[in-house]
């Protein structure tokens, strides 16, 4: 029944009429006064009891007046600021002035009023001033304690340490505070400053980082940690986290501020840290003024434009002054959702076009209906081990479907195509890099009779994409595990889908025709090494809480990847973070003839589709797959 009641409560959005309140705050100010004259008679009650009850209605009416001109009965008691106690210090100090100043024009006027019904000393009024201030201030205040204490209070809250005792740190403290279904109770803060440390904010201590131990966690049943640092670096932030992690406590961070709704900050802004802010390499930012330039008043094709990397290269070019922007794709729900957040933030000219790419009919309608200028092509199957399995498919959509596409570009003269490929061309060992290595080469080969330039950009895994290895992980560790590795040596390199687009957009922009764009990725990262972050980093302990499983590798994987070739070497750009494959020379004729055979496909059996694939990549050779027989 209790739990009941308090729920209703708490979930209420009904509150106390201002009225009421009102009635409230006059009767405090009315037993003020008694007690303001009882302190200035030395509590003689007799001195003062036989006209006090004549002077309430002279107290009552300025107050009434005093109030309403400022309005503080209007707060809602329960969410009281320091904006609604300097409101009641205004109310009561308009009240004072207004009272001492009848007062003393009535003690000097030639009234005969009988001044019974006026107080008898400006002193008095002096100490009701007073009175007022501290007990309608705390009054508020001590009912919001009571509520924070009963209502909010009443089921157990997780205790957190904010990380940063800086401006930032105060604000969050106070936004959880201040947040009406608050479940955090908040210990105390962290912070290395020497003027800061030991100290009390809020009245809760600052502690330094070298204190926040196992023991301290055990100690006060810390759950949380939140670091709240406004434009922290990279380093700093990872060097606080690897600290943090093995201490069992979920590690938070509030967003930069130009990400506050309204330049205030919200509870539910408070999110976990993403394992993309914590892998070992800046962030490329890369600045070309030319771009604008470039997509100004032009028709664009975006294919795949519903997924991780097509959606956002379709979120990008949103924001440029282009003619028109097409965004394709054969999966409906998905292309529906992004055709809604671009009518939500108001995108113009744009048209959300459901089709396959492996239809020629189709697309060629789509073609002849627009003068499109530039294409960025995303539309493919990327997963390794499905591709493994069904190469008929594999072939179909990053082969067929994108020769489709180049050839309708060729002739339609559409002025760019730039087309998304993947370090797994290189070298390949599984089906889905052999397709996507004969889609480079294609569009190598066009570039040399046609006047549309032809543009690859190749990269690693993209993080949080789908079918990426970080939601896999979230997923194993939010059931309790085990997360699955395939091989504790394997390592990939890894770029943020903004970092992955900005690159395939700034490629449409520098490119002549013919280059392979390859990104400086930095250094390699251990997989083994990322699950055991995301691990700590969701409050549990390797390997104690959730283990870590060596399935071996899937069908086609290997244990690196590589950006370049082995008969490949890079040429340098105006940015140093971006290169230019120097690949080996093709025998096009030859290799044009050989991809046109797939045309053919459904007269083939996998094993014949993928020795074909092999004759055009000679070297692709599978690893851990059925189809080394064919090597």
């Amino acid at each position: 029944m209790l739990n009941k009641l308090i729920n209703q409560i708490r979930n209420s959005n009904i509150y106390t009429s201002k009225w009421i309140v009102l009635s409230i705050d006059v009767l405090i100010v009315l037993q003020s006064f008694v007690i303001a004259n009882a302190i200035f008679y030395n509590f003689k009650i007799y001195l003062f009891s036989s006209f006090i009850f004549y002077q309430l209605p002279f107290i009552f009416i300025f107050t009434i007046i005093s109030f309403l001109i400022i309005g503080s009965y209007k707060g809602i008691v329960r969410h009281t600021s320091i904006d609604d106690a300097f409101n009641i210090f205004k109310s009561t100090m308009i009240l004072a002035i207004s009272t001492i100043i009848f007062v003393y024009i009535y003690r000097n006027s030639d009234t005969n009023l009988y001044n019974a019904y006026i107080p008898h000393s400006i002193s008095i009024l002096l100490i009701h001033f007073l009175l007022n201030l501290i007990i309608l201030i705390s009054s508020r205040f001590i009912f919001k304690r009571i509520y924070d204490r009963l209502i909010l209070g009443y089921n157990p809250k997780t205790n957190i340490l904010i990380y940063g005792a800086g401006d930032s740190g105060l604000i969050t403290y106070t936004t959880i505070n201040n947040d009406k279904s608050n479940k955090y109770n908040i210990v105390g803060f962290i912070d290395d400053n020497p003027s800061k440390s030991d100290k009390n904010f809020y009245g809760k201590r600052c502690y330094t980082s070298k204190t926040i131990t196992h023991k301290f966690i055990q100690k006060n049943n810390i759950k949380e940690i939140i670091i709240s640092i406004q434009n922290i670096e990279a380093v700093k932030l990872l060097k606080i986290t690897d600290y943090l992690m093995p201490l069992s406590v979920k590690v938070k961070i509030v967003p930069p501020v130009e990400q506050w709704i309204h330049g205030d900050l919200s509870i539910k802004q408070i999110k976990e840290i993403n394992i993309e802010d914590l892998l070992e390499r800046a962030p490329i930012k890369v600045e070309n003024p030319i771009l604008e330039k470039e997509l100004y008043h032009k028709v664009i094709l975006i294919t795949g434009a519903a997924g991780s990397i097509g959606s956002e290269i379709a979120k990008q070019i949103s924001k440029y002054n282009y003619k028109k922007l097409i965004i394709l794709d054969q999966a409906e729900s998905d292309l529906y959702d992004l055709q809604q957040d671009f009518k939500q933030n108001n995108v113009k000219n744009f048209s959300a076009v459901l089709a396959d790419i492996r239809n020629k009919k189709r697309m060629k309608i789509i073609f002849d209906a627009n003068n499109i200028d530039i294409i960025f092509h995303a539309a493919a199957y990327k997963h390794v081990p499905l591709m493994e399995n069904n190469p008929y498919e594999a072939v179909k959509i990053n082969i067929l479907g994108t020769k489709t596409i180049m050839d309708l570009s060729v002739a339609n003269y559409v002025e760019k195509f730039v087309m998304v490929s993947t370090d797994k061309a290189v070298n390949p060992t599984n089906v889905m890099g052999a397709t996507k290595r004969i889609a480079e080469i294609y569009a190598k080969c066009l570039q040399e009779k046609s006047t549309t330039k032809f543009i690859i950009t190749r990269f690693g895994n993209v993080l949080g994409s789908n079918g990426s290895v970080i939601p896999l992980f979230k997923k194993q560790i939010a059931i309790g595990g085990p997360v699955t590795v395939t091989h504790k040596d394997i390592t990939r390199y890894f770029m943020t889908i903004p970092e992955a687009c900005q690159l395939v957009i700034e490629a449409g922009a520098m490119g002549n025709g013919g280059e392979i764009f390859v990104f400086d990725m930095g250094e390699s990262v251990k997989i083994f090494d990322v699950a055991i972050k995301m691990i700590h980093l969701s409050g549990f302990k390797y390997p104690e809480d959730i283990a870590i499983k060596i399935v071996g590798l899937r069908p086609g994987e290997k244990l690196y990847e590589e950006l370049l070739g082995d008969k490949e070497s890079t040429l340098p750009t105006y940015h140093d973070k971006i290169m230019i494959a120097k690949v080996k020379d093709l025998d096009c004729e030859k290799l044009i003839g050989k991809i046109n055979e797939f045309k053919k496909i459904n007269e083939f059996t996998d094993n014949q589709i993928v020795a074909n694939l092999k004759t055009i990549v000679p070297e692709y050779k599978s690893q851990n797959s059925e189809f080394e027989k064919l090597d």
